[in-house]
């Protein structure tokens, strides 16, 4: 029993969203300068993290925003907030200086979350799972899950290839326009969050 409506539905949202194309110049440009292992292990874990996320979100997602009082407009709005603070560090080349990123995991913040399992991810999951109402739906639903974080893992592990060739001079300039992108996509993130609150008010 198989939905492939449900599956082709959620796996096209969650493309559109999760943006693997766009996502790849603030990949490469948050992981440059680092081994080339490291590079391959930071891809698998910003994965895994979306994915433990969008897992917990997906099952307990409206429990937690219910129980802590936490509106969709609101946590759009604080991830483009600090989606912002980090554009800002690559647009000035704050994220090239080594002491100030060789203890942070950016896998972790902002590649797995807010970047890969961001507001918008979240609530698709979230109302996806509970429009799915058959057995059929939800094998549908998490296979769709599933499969969209197969593809994100498979760009950002062969997007390091583009490293090796674009070199040292190549990599500033991927850093400034994904600073740029990432800029963009915070404040269309709070916009969309604060034009929610006014429509709700």
């Amino acid at each position: 029993m198989f939905d492939f409506a449900v599956f082709g539905s959620l796996f096209l949202t969650l493309f559109v969203i999760m943006d693997p194309p766009g996502i790849t110049p603030i990949f490469l440009a948050l992981t440059s300068g680092r081994a080339a292992k490291t590079q391959r292990s930071m891809a698998w874990q910003a994965v895994v993290v979306a994915f433990c996320v969008i897992a917990v979100f997906g099952v307990l997602g409206r429990q937690i925003l219910d129980y802590l009082h936490i509106t969709v407009p609101a946590l759009m709005i604080s991830g483009g907030l600090l989606l912002l603070l980090i554009a800002l560090d690559l647009l000035t080349g704050k994220s090239e200086e080594p002491k100030q990123t060789k203890d942070v995991n950016a896998a972790l913040v902002p590649l797995g979350m807010p970047l890969l399992a961001g507001p918008g991810a979240i609530v698709s999951v979230i109302l996806a799972v509970q429009h799915a109402h058959t057995p059929a739906a939800q094998v549908s639903v998490w296979a769709a899950i599933g499969a969209m974080h197969v593809v994100l893992w498979l760009v950002l592990r062969y997007s390091l290839l583009i490293i090796r060739v674009i070199k040292d001079g190549g990599v500033v300039l991927v850093t400034r326009l994904a600073g740029m992108m990432l800029s963009a996509i915070a404040v269309q993130q709070i916009i969309n969050g604060v034009t929610q609150v006014v429509r709700g008010g």
